[in-house]
């Protein structure tokens, strides 16, 4: 099927020519619609009630009622005195609102491209590769879902490759500064404006720290809060937002600078474990820089709020801890092993962190279906399977950690989302692989190219880390986001009629001549 068809077909999208997403059946949104609007068909008696009585309210009424007033005038102040200051403290203490100006995508340059090809020519080249672990690499690759055009480091595609501090080095320089570069000419921001800086990358910390290269380059304020973590995965992205979130209740009119990326020049495994290996399969090349405010000014502005953030943890049970874990292989290399446990993990995980975000998001007719089926089965005994709340009644648009395919796949079934749903993260998986924390933010922008994001849609970003980790952040978007408006910051604007493109199963690798 062709990329026009499949997106006249799939459902959603704004380029005029599409339906929308899957939607539920006729009854469930009737029920859906009901419940949600139970409130005021219980107070429309009250309020027909109160307005027959005001509506037989005679001048005297109004002056007997003036006239109590003035008689008990010292009440009266009293009341307005206490609900005037319960509404001082109430809107001194309400949480800050936090916006999301704008992100930027870094794209590397077209001499970074790793085809499938290229990339076993690269692994074979090596010389380090036994020949079954070179036939291991192919047959991950070609079922990974990536496609030809993803991006890897000039010291990984050298002849042969040269991974030192001064590549990572390099490698980590043009992809945050390309990415904070693309960021501050959208917005307009000064980067002496900047009052919070936040830099996450789990396997590359120099010293001075990524952060301080920020600071540095963009000479940025000498009370500048930084911060710079490490080894957190693919899930620190989202907790470097919830950090930056948790800094601007502080900072008073501040912005706050994201940056989530990871570094491959010095984390390519040159070993021959082959739990160590999948990561050369599916890590690439990629960052994203996120520009958050706190300023009231800067709503109107802004693309998204955010409107929560959900951690969980799961480093308490060893399994789950030792899930993802960086190490030296039985010849002393150091790469990062994934165990055969990950998906199970990650299936525990992703339950914690829906059970904790479900009631903050889902609609009260989804929270009674589910609290009804946990009561029937727990209390009573019912033979039932348990209700998967239907996440597609709080969320318009889903981004899902690019980590692989199998991921992709196990949360299509668990949250029974549908290709429309699933298709910024299998694009993305494609385009350009496992890109670590920023795989997120190509995501939403994969969206935003397409012309589907409109005032008041919500955004589930959702992601998977070591330690183990399943944290979620949820956006509204507070304007219509127009294609065309973003050229520049956007990675996919370019191409992005070309998507969505058929993904097989298996997609052979050619072999050199």
């Amino acid at each position: 099927m062709s990329a026009a068809a499949q997106e006249t077909t799939a459902g959603g999208g704004g380029d005029g020519k599409r339906q929308g997403p899957c939607r539920p059946g006729h009854l469930k949104l009737g029920y859906h619609i009901v419940v949600s609007n139970a409130v005021y068909v219980l107070l429309a008696p009250f309020a027909a009630a109160l307005a027959l009585r005001a509506s037989r309210l005679t001048p005297s009424d109004l002056a007997a009622a003036r006239a109590y007033l003035l008689a008990n005038l010292h009440l009266a102040v009293s009341l307005v005195s206490v609900a005037t200051a319960l509404a001082t403290v109430y809107l001194a203490r309400r949480p800050r609102a936090v916006y999301l100006l704008d992100f930027a995508c870094y794209k590397p340059g077209p001499d970074h491209v790793v085809t499938r090809e290229t990339f076993m020519k690269q692994s074979s080249k090596a010389g380090v590769f036994t020949d079954d672990n070179l036939a291991f690499q192919r047959k991950i690759l070609e079922r990974s879902g990536l496609g030809q055009g993803t991006y890897f480091p000039a010291a990984v595609l050298n002849s042969p490759p040269n991974p030192c501090m001064a590549e990572a080095r390099r490698e980590a320089e043009a992809v945050m500064f390309g990415a904070i570069d693309s960021l501050l000419a959208k917005t307009g921001v000064r980067a002496r404006d900047i009052g919070v800086v936040v830099v996450n990358c789990s396997l590359f910390n120099p010293t001075p720290s990524l952060s301080a290269m920020v600071v540095n380059h963009y000479k940025l304020r000498g009370n500048v809060a930084s911060y710079n973590l490490g080894g957190m995965g693919c899930s620190a992205g989202l907790i470097s937002i919830d950090l930056a979130k948790q800094l601007l209740q502080v900072h008073r009119n501040s912005y706050a600078l994201v940056v989530s990326m990871e570094n491959i020049t010095l984390n390519w495994y040159w070993g021959n474990d082959r739990s160590m290996l999948m990561s050369n399969c599916l890590f690439r090349m990629g960052g994203a820089a996120i520009l958050l405010s706190n300023r009231a000014a800067d709503k109107r502005r802004s693309k998204y709020q955010l409107v929560h953030t959900v951690r969980t943890h799961h480093g308490a049970d060893d399994r789950a801890y030792r899930c993802v874990f960086q190490e030296e292989d039985k010849a002393g290399r150091v790469g990062v092993a994934l165990s055969k446990d990950l998906m199970a993990v990650a299936g525990e995980a992703l339950k914690t962190n829906i059970t904790t975000l479900g009631p903050l998001v889902l609609p009260m007719s989804e929270q009674i279906l589910f609290l009804t089926s946990l009561i029937g089965k727990k209390i009573f005994g019912l033979k039932m399977k348990p209700y998967i709340p239907d996440f597609k009644m709080a969320f318009e648009h889903f981004c899902i950690h690019a980590g692989g395919r199998a991921v992709l796949d196990t949360i299509e079934k668990n949250l029974e989302l549908s290709d429309w749903h699933m298709e910024p993260s299998r694009m993305t998986l494609n385009r350009w692989g496992n890109t670590s924390s920023s795989s997120l933010w190509y995501e939403l922008a994969y969206t935003e190219a397409k012309g589907r994001v409109r005032r008041g849609h919500r955004a589930w970003q959702i992601a998977f880390g070591s330690g183990f980790k399943c944290n979620s952040a949820v956006w509204r978007a507070l304007k219509d986001i127009h294609p065309s408006k973003e050229a520049g910051s956007n990675p996919w604007i370019e191409e992005i009629h070309r998507f969505p493109v058929e993904v097989p199963k298996v997609e052979s690798v050619v072999s050199s001549p």
